[in-house]
């Protein structure tokens, strides 16, 4: 997966590259902790369905049937996060074939991702993978600096610009951190939406906002703009005003979501020393307002209300969606140095929790 900079890269050396964008994008996107692992301890909240039991089935069969024909594949309960009171599983085996549905991904990406793109050079391995078992992915592009309302636009436009199959829809929405606040406006604003989506998946999606966005500026984000190969612009300036915590929640509390969409959330939430290490100071930041958080995100924010709460990863805010070390191994050897996560895996199984979870709800 390649969604985003950050639920979500000029400066001339590699020290200043590092030290100044990279920061920042720390800052917004959203040394090693030595805590030991301990059960994080959640609450589910009200009107949320609880969908753990079924994904964990499901994600470790994706993992164990894959293994290491995936890049970063790793033991199923080091992938999931440890939280304790995860509900037991159904017992039901898990389908692995060719897609029924065929569906397709299509990803959001976070604050800064236009900057960072070329940079980043992602490799197309998710799209590869997939593409064995009959579903797609696309990659929908968005302003990297314009807020979620401009950017909803976009995302309207992208997915209307899709090829339709006959049949029922078969759009998935995947939005990465400050995607999902776009996708969530899109399908608010454009009701034609839901004749082309059947489902919304927030990955370590700021749906209720960050404290790291109150207290930034958008010139902040704004130093994107010189990342080494950016292909990005300022947009409407109102990237991480969309980010901020009274935003989103007066967002959320003004507008109703479509209900003949299906909503599903995934939170990141890494255990202490999972967290790369340049962003362990935004980790520690949140962590005086809640140590549940993945740098970035404080857990709670990333549940869309009303939706399926699919489950906790072990992984940062970065890991979870933007494959740093495998293009810039030194940087990913020292400054995003647990940026490694098993994303092939996680897309198809999300994929293939989707599929069967709609075609259980048309039964």
């Amino acid at each position: 997966m390649h969604s985003g900079a950050g639920s979500s890269v000029g400066v001339v050396t590699l020290r200043s590259a590092v030290k100044l964008p990279l920061l920042a994008l720390a800052l917004l996107l959203s040394a090693c902790a030595t805590a030991p692992v301990t059960d994080y301890t959640v609450d589910v909240p009200a009107g949320v369905t609880d969908g753990r039991a079924r994904f964990t089935e499901t994600f470790c069969s994706v993992l164990n049937e894959r293994g290491d024909s995936l890049p970063d594949n790793r033991p199923c309960a080091d992938a999931l996060s440890h939280v304790a009171g995860t509900p037991p599983g159904t017992g039901r085996p898990v389908e692995l074939g060719p897609s029924q549905r065929h569906l397709v991904a299509a990803m959001v990406p976070g604050i800064g991702y236009a900057c960072i793109a070329e940079w980043l050079q992602p490799p197309d391995t998710a799209r590869e993978h997939l593409a064995k078992f009959g579903f797609g992915l696309q990659t929908v592009d968005v302003d990297a600096l314009s807020g979620s309302a401009r950017n909803a636009g976009q995302v309207r436009d992208a997915v209307m610009a899709l090829p339709q199959d006959p049949g029922p829809p078969s759009v998935v929405l995947f939005g990465y951190s400050k995607g999902a606040p776009d996708i969530l406006e899109a399908v608010v604003r454009y009701p034609e939406l839901q004749q082309r989506v059947v489902a919304v998946v927030s990955i370590a999606g700021a749906v209720g906002g960050s404290p790291l966005a109150d207290d930034a500026s958008q010139g902040q984000a704004n130093m994107m703009v010189h990342w080494p190969k950016a292909q990005c612009d300022p947009g409407d300036g109102g990237a991480v005003e969309s980010l901020r915590t009274d935003v989103r929640r007066k967002w959320l509390a003004d507008n109703r979501l479509p209900p003949g969409i299906r909503y599903y959330s995934v939170v990141t939430l890494p255990d202490r020393d999972r967290i790369s290490s340049i962003i362990t100071p935004t980790y520690r930041k949140l962590a005086k307002i809640d140590p549940r958080n993945d740098s970035q995100m404080i857990y709670s924010d990333q549940i869309i209300p009303g939706s399926t709460l699919v489950g906790f990863l072990n992984a940062d805010h970065w890991a979870v969606a933007v494959p740093i070390d495998r293009a810039h191994g030194v940087i990913g050897s020292t400054f995003v140095n647990h940026n490694d996560y098993p994303r092939e895996a996680l897309l198809e199984s999300l994929l293939r929790y989707v599929e069967e979870d709609v075609g259980a709800a048309g039964r």
